[in-house]
C-alpha cells in the first residue's frame, strides 16, 4: 500500500526531571533534531504550562514535530510526522533518546492517509 505520511511515535521514560520543564533546553533539542532528520523549519511554538509540563510543536515544510512533557513523571512524548521520504526520523529519534537522558523508550512507526482511500 502507499501512503501520504508516516508518524513516528516516540515515548520516552525516565528523563531528567529539570530538562522536561526547561522550555529552552527542550526547544533547543527539538530543533536539534529537525536539523538532523534534515527538514525545513517552518515555525515554531513552545507552551510552558504552570505549575509544570510543556508542549510544543515545529511546524515543518515536511509537517510537523511535537513535545509534551510531564515533569512529574519524567515522561516526554515526542511525535515526528513526515510526509514524503526525503528525511532521516530515525537519525532524529536516535538524538532525542541520547539528549533527553531518557533510561527507557518506545517507538512506534504508523503509515498515514492510505492513498487508495483518498
Amino acid at each position: 500500500m502507499d501512503f501520504l505520511g508516516k508518524h513516528y511515535i516516540l515515548e520516552l521514560y525516565h528523563c531528567d526531571k529539570a530538562l522536561c520543564n526547561d522550555v529552552e533546553a527542550l526547544k533547543a533539542i527539538m530543533l536539534k533534531a529537525v536539523e538532523i532528520a534534515n527538514a525545513t523549519l517552518v515555525q515554531i511554538y513552545f507552551h510552558q504550562f504552570s505549575p509544570y509540563g510543556i508542549s510544543g510543536t515545529i511546524v515543518i515544510a515536511e509537517s510537523h514535530f511535537n513535545i509534551h512533557t510531564w515533569p512529574e513523571h519524567q515522561f516526554m512524548a515526542i511525535d515526528l510526522f513526515t510526509c514524503g521520504d526525503t528525511l532521516n526520523p530515525d537519525a532524529a529519534r536516535d538524538y532525542l533518546i541520547k539528549a533527553t537522558g531518557a533510561k527507557n523508550h518506545e517507538y512506534k512507526i504508523l503509515d498515514r492517509g492510505d492513498k487508495s482511500k483518498v
